[in-house]
C-alpha cells in the first residue's frame, strides 16, 4: 500500500519511520504541505492518504480525492469532524482514525493548564525572569476539597476524573454514558454540574448537539470564580460569549489548548505575523488566559501510539479486516 502523508512535521515523519519496519508492504511519501483541493491532485497514484484533525477534508477536497482514485482517508487522530461525511460516503471511501492513542496525555495536559491559571505560573514565570519576586496578583486556591466537573466521560475525561480525584476533588461528571470506571463520580445533570462547579473541564466531541455548548446561557449557570478548561474541540465554546464572560469576571481563570478560529494556527509558526482574527487576539489578551498550541496530545507516548494505530489501520484495511472500533460510520 502507499499512502501520501499530508503536512508532515519533523516528528510525525521520524515516529511513523520509527514505526513503518513493523509494517511491511506499506509505502509513505511525506508532504509538508497540507491537503487541501489544491494539493489533492498530488495523491493520483496512492491508495491512501493521512491527514490531520485540521487538514481540509471537505466536498471539494474528496471530489478531488475520488477522481485520483483515493479509497481510504487515514486520520491520525480521534477527531473527524473536518471531514465531509455525506461526500465520503458517497464515493464508498473508508475512514480510520485513531480513537484512543493516550488519553493520560491529554488529561494531564488538560490539569496542567488548570493549575497554570490557578497558580499564575504564566505570570510569576515571567516576573520571576525579570527579577520581581512579589507574591502580588499570584493567588489561587486549593483544587483539594473542591469540585470537578468533566463534561464527557469517554476515555480522556475518565483519565482527567481520575487525576481530579487524585486531587481530592470532588468529581461529577455529564455524559449519556457512565463509565464502568467511575465509581466515585456523581454523574449529575448539565445544569447541576455548571453551578456546583469550580473547575470544569470539557471531554465530549464536537457534534450539533455539542456545538456551542458554553455560550452565553450556560456561562451563567456557572459559579462566579470557576476555571474553565477545553483541550477537546475549538467549537464547544461560542468564543465571543466566552470573551464576554471574561470581561464581566466570571472566570478565575481559562485554559484552552483548542478555540475556534484556531485552523490556520495548529502546529504553525506565525510568531513574525499579525494575527488576522481579532477573537483570537482579545483571548490572548485577557491576563487569566492561557492558551497553548494544541499540544495536549504532544508525547513520546502518544506519538508512537499514533503511528502505529495509523499503519495498524492501513494493514488492515488492506487485508478487509479492518478494525471496526477505528471506522468512522458514514
Amino acid at each position: 500500500m502507499k499512502i501520501l502523508f499530508y503536512d508532515t512535521k519533523p516528528y510525525d515523519k521520524e515516529t511513523f519511520e520509527e514505526q513503518l519496519p513493523k509494517f511491511p508492504g506499506i509505502t509513505i511519501d511525506f508532504l509538508k504541505t497540507d491537503i487541501s483541493p489544491r494539493t489533492a491532485p498530488l495523491a493520483k497514484g496512492y491508495d491512501a492518504i493521512c491527514a490531520f484533525v485540521s487538514s481540509n477534508l471537505g466536498k471539494d477536497t474528496l471530489d478531488v480525492l475520488h477522481e485520483c482514485g483515493i479509497r481510504l482517508l487515514l486520520m491520525r487522530c480521534a477527531g473527524f469532524n473536518n471531514i465531509d461525511l455525506e461526500t465520503a460516503k458517497k464515493y464508498g471511501m473508508t475512514i480510520l482514525r485513531v480513537p484512543g492513542y493516550s488519553p493520560e496525555a491529554v488529561a494531564e495536559h488538560a490539569v496542567a493548564l488548570a493549575l497554570a491559571v490557578n497558580r499564575h505560573l504564566h505570570k510569576s514565570y515571567i516576573k520571576v525572569r525579570e527579577n520581581n519576586f512579589s507574591l502580588v496578583g499570584l493567588m489561587g486556591f486549593n483544587f483539594h476539597q473542591k469540585t470537578a466537573g468533566i463534561i464527557g466521560t469517554g476515555k480522556i475525561g475518565a483519565a482527567m476524573a481520575k487525576l481530579c480525584h487524585g486531587f481530592g476533588m470532588r468529581v461529577l461528571a455529564y455524559d449519556m454514558h457512565r463509565h464502568p470506571d467511575l465509581g466515585f463520580a456523581d454523574y449529575v445533570d448539565l445544569d447541576e454540574l455548571l453551578a456546583a462547579s469550580d473547575l470544569i473541564s470539557l471531554h465530549c466531541p464536537l457534534t450539533d448537539s455539542t456545538y456551542h455548548l458554553i455560550n452565553r446561557d450556560t456561562i451563567g449557570k456557572m459559579k462566579d470564580g470557576v476555571i474553565l478548561i477545553n483541550t477537546s474541540r475549538g467549537g464547544l465554546i461560542k468564543t465571543e460569549d466566552l470573551i464576554l464572560g471574561i470581561r464581566a469576571r466570571k472566570f478565575f481563570g481559562v485554559g484552552l489548548d483548542v478555540y475556534e478560529e484556531e485552523t490556520n494556527n495548529v502546529f504553525e509558526d506565525r510568531s513574525d505575523e499579525i494575527l488576522e482574527h481579532s477573537v483570537t487576539a482579545r483571548l490572548l489578551s485577557f491576563p487569566n488566559v492561557i492558551i497553548t498550541s494544541h499540544q495536549g496530545f504532544f508525547t513520546q507516548e502518544a506519538l508512537n501510539a499514533i503511528a502505529d494505530t495509523t499503519l495498524s489501520n492501513a494493514k488492515s484495511f488492506e487485508s478487509g479486516n479492518a478494525a471496526s472500533g477505528n471506522i468512522v460510520r458514514l
